[in-house]
């Protein structure tokens, strides 16, 4: 069922997004090359339980994972691009790091994920990251009344498939409030002028994701990383965003943070 939010609670919703964007922002400028991915979620666990936060990962036990999760961050690591299960690794020069947090707070849920290198970056990497946060720029500017899903589906994709990337739909933006999965799904490829009209008051998370040289993914051993069929990297950009009668508001915004 898709739900609409009110002015008013839209604004309590400012609460989640704005811990999540800090603690994006915090452990982001923490993770440096010989950082053990399992201290990242270690921290973030820190930071749930002083702020009073609920995560929405440690329980979560969906149909595509091997569940309970168990940790409270995705931490996904070169070839890795979702649900990246934290464990035993220590970061190496050049990993491409992925980042996805999700918490709830006072009873609303904020969503976000943030893609960077450790170390000395490749040129290939800095392109499929760039790549994912201009889809995501277009995506939040087509998130506007009038619109509908499919256009901002189809505006990931123009970024994606312009820069020569092809897409995988399997998993996408989703619908955000009380909790972390709802209705509309919005797939990262899609026509134009299709799809559930844009209401003021829905709030949904939008996450374009790509993998540099396929579409298709593999799971990991550990029943929830997901990794590239064929081994190349990849990226993966998010924010929860609101649709308001003033354009969409970007509810996990770090750019306050003097962080992007």
């Amino acid at each position: 069922m898709i739900e609409l939010r009110t002015p008013a609670e839209i604004d309590e919703m400012r609460a989640a997004g704005r811990f999540v964007a800090e603690t994006l922002a915090t452990l982001r400028a923490e993770t440096k090359v010989g950082t053990n991915l399992l201290s990242i979620d270690r921290h973030a666990h820190d930071l749930i339980r002083k702020a009073g936060a609920e995560s929405c990962y440690i329980d979560y036990a969906p149909s595509f994972g091997n569940g309970p999760f168990g940790k409270v961050i995705c931490t996904s690591v070169n070839d890795a691009v979702l649900h990246g299960l934290p464990h035993d690794y220590v970061l190496r020069d050049g990993d491409l790091v992925s980042l996805d947090f999700a918490v709830s707070v006072d009873g609303w849920v904020a969503d976000s994920a943030v893609s960077f290198v450790v170390g000395a970056p490749r040129d290939e990497d800095l392109r499929l990251i760039d790549t994912t946060e201009r889809a995501l720029d277009a995506a939040i500017a087509s998130a506007v009344v009038g619109n509908r899903v499919g256009d901002i589906s189809a505006s990931i994709a123009a970024v994606a498939h312009g820069a020569g990337y092809s897409i995988n739909t399997d998993f996408g933006g989703h619908g955000v409030g009380r909790i972390m999965h709802g209705d509309p799904h919005i797939p990262n490829d899609g026509r134009a002028g299709r799809g559930f009209p844009l209401r003021e008051g829905l709030v949904f998370a939008l996450e374009p994701w790509l993998l540099a040289t396929t579409d298709e993914l593999r799971t990991d051993a550990d029943g929830w990383t997901l990794r590239s069929a064929d081994g190349s990297r990849g990226s993966h950009s998010e924010h929860t965003v609101a649709v308001t009668a003033d354009g969409p508001i970007i509810l996990t915004d770090r750019s306050f943070l003097g962080v992007d």
